[in-house]
């Protein structure tokens, strides 16, 4: 696993030890930060149930202006904080050791709000569509923001009230979900 492109292209990340976390492989992280290349100058991004760290240190490789990184797991955190130092890029990173309902009520308390928010949380369990239940109840997306949720290709396609799937990006065993607001749903409660 590796940084793809940017100001730590090529450097090599560690990742936590075990199979409670995947790391993006990096055919299909290349691929995904393809897709959202030109949304990525001075932005703020959010990497939820973030294991290694790598789509975040990707994020902020390619341009971004800060990522926050938030996972429950100790060993992920230190992970994190290694990558981050290794690839010169601890300064523009927060990270939290904390279950991501809580950090995302966190971060709505503090108003704290990002332009893309990627989520790679253990697969079938339904936590992307509570995720973004908190998500929305916290307003932590911004207003022209988006959301990717990584999920098993088997997964049923998301339906989450006040969002809206604007792509689908399949990969073989896994998929992409680009998710915004729902804004329809707002002019139609008007």
């Amino acid at each position: 696993m590796r940084v793809i492109s940017g100001n730590a292209r090529g450097l090599r990340l560690k990742a936590p030890i075990g199979i409670d976390t995947r790391p993006t492989i990096d055919r299909i992280k290349e691929s995904l930060f393809n897709i959202i290349a030109n949304d990525l100058y001075d932005i703020d991004f959010l990497d939820l149930y973030s294991g290694s760290g790598g789509i975040g240190i990707e994020a902020l490789s390619r341009g971004a202006k800060s990522a926050v990184f938030v996972d429950s797991s100790r060993e992920s955190v230190s992970v994190i904080e290694e990558n981050l130092k290794f690839t010169r890029l601890f300064e523009k990173a927060r990270i939290l050791k904390s279950d991501v309902f809580d950090a995302v009520l966190k971060f709505g308390r503090e108003k704290q709000k990002f332009d893309i928010i990627f989520m790679d949380p253990p697969y079938k369990k339904g936590l992307v569509e509570e995720t973004l239940k908190m998500i929305l109840k916290a307003e932590v997306l911004r207003s022209n923001g988006f959301i990717i949720a990584e999920q098993s290709a088997s997964e049923t396609d998301i339906i989450a009230e006040g969002f809206n799937v604007f792509r689908i990006k399949n990969y073989n065993k896994i998929k992409m979900t680009f998710i915004e607001y729902n804004y329809s749903e707002d002019l139609e409660n008007e």
